[in-house]
């Protein structure tokens, strides 16, 4: 007994001294480790890579940046053509086209008591939001997406939870609600580069997501059927704001830019395509999601 403790012992101390070196000899080079929420490289924006790359460049070193969040060198991936495959956030086999085929004028009409109280509760939400965006679209957009991604991960988690209780499956409904939740992600990841958010409005995506999170855990758990309202009549708001968007890049209020490269991986748009095309994309994706819901 003594010398399996004594043993032990030593293993610890052994451990814990090379990961004391590790963390050092990282420190050294000038590498970010993740230790008291200190980030590693791989953990980085494309951009901050592409500078820490060009630094390594310019100093004749011949550092690698590792694309792993656990500093583990993923496989290499490649487009069709054979090209690099530049974006970690999704894959090639993660993309698509989006069905513009999609009614904008559906609505489910409230009529249980549910269904009114899902309805107005998602109009009380939009008068703020009306306020204090007012016709900044981009960042209106950015907003939506911080809250519209919540509902789908919530959703799955539970329901995963619940399949795992009750020893059954869940017939297919996790993987949808998880496929939701990643594209709306996606969608914030297109709009970053479109509308670059202010500290206060980084501040209130902070508190917004953190009161809906909590909201909407509670309603799902209390009645998964006022959730899934509440996500169904949240998309139908959605469309209005991609609608109005619409017509103030057509007005020629918002600029047509070039669409953000990120988005022409994601939906395979063509090389050409502009700001006007990726909202047309993503309108679609919300008109998808409100008739899930």
């Amino acid at each position: 007994m003594m010398m399996t403790r004594g043993t032990s012992r030593v293993a610890r101390l052994t451990m814990g001294g090379r990961l004391f070196s590790a963390v050092k000899g990282a420190a050294a080079e000038g590498e970010k480790f993740p230790v008291m929420g200190v980030r590693w490289r791989s953990s980085l924006t494309l951009g901050e890579k592409e500078q820490v790359n060009n630094k390594n460049s310019e100093d004749g070193g011949n550092k690698e940046v590792v694309a792993s969040y656990w500093g583990i060198k993923g496989e290499e991936v490649k487009k069709e053509d054979g090209t690099p495959w530049k974006w970690n956030c999704f894959r090639p086999w993660e993309t698509y086209q989006a069905d513009l085929t999609i009614d904008l004028k559906k609505h489910h009409v409230p009529t249980t008591f549910l269904d009114k109280l899902a309805y107005w509760t998602v109009k009380s939400l939009r008068f703020p939001t009306d306020v204090f965006f007012q016709r900044r679209y981009g960042c209106r957009a950015m907003m939506l997406e911080t809250v519209a991604a919540v509902p789908g991960m919530v959703g799955g988690m539970l329901l995963h939870c619940k399949s795992l209780r009750r020893f059954e499956h869940s017939g297919g409904w996790i993987k949808t609600l998880l496929d939701e939740a990643e594209n709306e992600r996606m969608h914030l990841m297109t709009f970053m580069e479109v509308s670059q958010p202010r500290w206060y409005e980084r501040a209130l995506v902070f508190t917004v997501q953190g009161v809906f999170f909590n909201a909407y855990f509670l309603a799902y758990l209390a009645s998964p059927k006022l959730a899934h309202r509440v996500v169904g009549y949240l998309e139908e708001e959605a469309i209005h704001s991609y609608t109005e968007f619409l017509k103030e890049l057509d007005k020629g209020t918002i600029e047509n830019a070039p669409a953000p490269a990120i988005a022409i991986d994601y939906w395979r748009l063509p090389a050409d395509s502009t700001l006007r095309d990726v909202v047309m994309v993503v309108r679609a994706d919300e008109a998808h999601h409100r008739d899930v819901n």
